[in-house]
């Protein structure tokens, strides 16, 4: 066939890998008992997952004999035999959690049924050259292992969670805000040079996102978007119950979606974008500027977590101007999630990441009846507005959850072939 100068092919649909399709089944069997508290028995798997019984059988013997799981007793319900009840073996694997934040380095240590064994706050290094910070970081997490006392063996890896944008494919980090020299530094490499563990990296918001899949998941929404108010805001998209990371890894990208049009200008050249309507630092200005909070002292590095926790107090305390500040950036982000709830057709919104507490109590009682105003589906189904079920503090849990997704989280792109065509 003639084909046309400089013709673009389009890429094929890829196959399915049948030596892939094992490794598939363990994770859909993972992934059932570990979303069940009480645990299922081999008969119940087969019928959660569609597969044979001997098949099911095969795959608990192997999850077993690897100490993935356990036996946890055997219960009557009827005539027929007791059942054996199978439940994730906590101690079957751990997980090292990295989030990295201009402000604060967090490093958590979680087990295989996502307990916290060891939480470490640092400042983040930013005075010395990223690959040395990095390096640094690096040998607090060889710290944290012998410290715990936990077989090499059983640590599957390292999860890094860090402002965005990212490049995914080189495990690279682009020039996050507010970390100046941090650019393109090869996060990933180093790290695994500097622990000898495989490490898997994505942004915060993503982090966030697969963490509240992990610890919500017996009764999570299988298509939420997950809006992550920190320095920055982001959101993190799981839809069909999986995480949504785009071509590059760099999805919920929303600091340009027009919050306000009638807000200020924006770099971007228009105005009432997110980047300058509804950022906690901005939030903070408007409360100099009106009266709620003082100026801040000349030659002091202002606290962003310490002002904004100030403004909600005096919100919390009945000052109107605090609760106009407020109640205007509610109305701005509702607006700015609307456009992600109607384009996706979502069910659920997630508010989260380290200033959410402070803005909680007004978020909670506006946003939800600004969203069912705004949804151009509210005749059909309602869009839930939650705060998120992981505890304030710990983003690093998220990253952490990065890894026990590649284990239990059965992605229907473990199928696909390797090769590209």
């Amino acid at each position: 066939m003639l084909g046309l100068p400089n013709m673009v092919v389009p890429q094929r649909r890829r196959g399915t890998n049948l030596p892939k399709m094992g490794d598939f089944n363990q994770a859909v069997i993972l992934d059932s008992i570990r979303r069940s508290a009480e645990g299922l028995s081999r008969v119940e798997l087969a019928a959660s997952a569609g597969l044979a019984a001997q098949t099911v059988s095969n795959i608990c013997r192997r999850l077993l004999d690897s100490e993935l799981i356990v036996e946890a007793g055997k219960e009557t319900s009827g005539p027929g035999k007791p059942r054996t009840i199978l439940r994730l073996n906590p101690k079957g694997m751990y997980a090292i959690g990295l989030h990295i934040d201009p402000a604060t380095t967090n490093y958590v240590l979680l087990d295989a049924v996502g307990t916290v064994l060891v939480s470490v706050d640092e400042v983040t290094d930013l005075a010395s050259p990223p690959a040395q910070a990095v390096a640094a970081m690096g040998s607090q997490i060889r710290r944290i292992i012998a410290e715990s006392g936990i077989p090499e063996h059983r640590i599957a890896g390292v999860g890094v969670a860090t402002p965005g944008p990212v490049d995914a494919g080189s495990g690279t980090v682009v020039d996050p805000p507010h970390m100046t020299g941090w650019n393109r530094v090869p996060l990933r490499d180093i790290l695994q040079g500097s622990t000898g563990l495989p490490v898997v990296m994505d942004k915060d918001v993503t982090a966030s996102a697969v963490a509240e899949l992990w610890a919500g998941a017996e009764n999570n929404a299988t298509d939420f978007v997950f809006v992550y108010i920190g320095t920055g805001i982001g959101a993190g998209l799981v839809l069909n119950d999986q995480v949504v990371r785009g071509s590059s890894g760099n999805v919920g990208e929303i600091g340009h979606i027009i919050a306000d049009p009638d807000g200020p200008p924006c770099d971007c050249g228009r105005r009432g974008c997110v980047k300058v309507t509804c950022m906690p630092e901005t939030l903070v200005a408007q409360a100099r500027a009106v009266g709620v909070l003082p100026a801040a002292p000349e030659g002091v590095e202002p606290s962003l977590p310490a002002d904004l926790a100030a403004l909600a107090e005096a919100a919390a305390q009945g000052n109107r101007k605090a609760k106009e500040v407020l109640a205007q950036s509610a109305r701005r982000l509702a607006g700015a999630v609307s456009v992600l709830t109607n384009l996706l057709d979502v069910d659920k919104v997630v508010f989260g990441g380290p200033f959410w507490p402070a803005l909680a109590t007004t978020y909670l009682e506006l946003i939800p009846e600004l969203l069912r105003q705004l949804s151009v589906t509210s005749c059909v189904h309602s869009v839930e507005v939650t705060g998120t079920v992981v505890n304030s503090g710990e983003e690093a849990f998220g990253a952490a959850c990065l890894v026990m997704e590649k284990t239990f989280s059965s992605n229907a792109a473990q199928l696909l072939l390797d090769a590209k065509f």
